[in-house]
Formats: structure tokens, C-alpha cells, sequence
């Protein structure tokens, strides 16, 4: 019989190995890596702004558009746009889901690089 003390190291070692995999997020998030300075020199032209005003309207660069015509809207201004960077804030009154479907459709529409502003 093998003793109670083995065992129970054994256990809190497969513990220790299964932890960080159990917090692991399915999204992945990369911080920016440019400096403020950087930043101001692009060109703000080149990117598309996404602003999700309530459940079913969005602002694209500041024009309001309907949810369900966001793909056909971001197609032609990614398809046109050489950096095809998509910049995304969101209402306070916006629920997380409909902010992950805005998403999803700017991936969908080709945008190269997503950015979510937070407050």
C-alpha cells in the first residue's frame, strides 16, 4: 500500500499543472508596444473607426450605420484601405455580446488589425 503522504504530493503536483491551464483565455490580447510619439504619426486616415452606439447601430468613422449593414459598409473602406486597422469603442449600454458580434463582423470584413479603446 503506498503511503498517504506520496499520494497526496502527487495530487498538488497534477494540481499545480492543471491550474494555469483552467485560466487561460480563448482571446487573445496583445498590448501595444509603440510609444505615444509613434502613435501621433500615423496617419489617423488610415484607420476605420468603429464606435457601437446601442444594440443595433453603429457609427462607422462617425457615420451612423444599421448592425445588419456593417459587413457591407466595411468591405469597400477595408478593400480600399492599405493598412486595414479597425478601431473599436463601445457604449456604456451595450451589452458584451453584441460587442463580440461587432467584432467579429470587422474580422469577417478584412480588417488586418483590431484595436478596442477602453476608458
Amino acid at each position: 500500500m503506498t503511503p498517504l503522504i506520496d499520494v497526496s504530493l502527487v495530487l498538488v503536483v497534477m494540481l499545480l499543472i492543471a491550474t494555469p491551464l483552467a485560466f487561460e483565455s480563448s482571446i487573445a490580447v496583445r498590448k501595444a508596444r509603440t510609444s505615444a510619439k509613434a502613435a501621433e504619426k500615423k496617419k489617423v486616415e488610415e484607420r476605420i473607426e468603429l464606435y457601437v452606439v446601442s444594440e443595433d447601430s453603429v457609427k462607422v468613422n462617425r457615420q451612423l450605420v444599421a448592425r445588419s449593414e456593417l459587413t457591407r459598409t466595411l468591405q469597400p473602406l477595408l478593400a480600399t484601405n492599405a493598412s486595414r486597422i479597425v478601431v473599436i469603442n463601445c457604449s456604456d449600454g451595450v451589452s458584451h455580446g453584441s460587442f463580440v458580434d461587432v467584432l467579429d463582423q470587422a474580422k469577417i470584413s478584412g480588417a488586418a488589425e483590431i484595436a478596442v479603446i477602453g476608458k
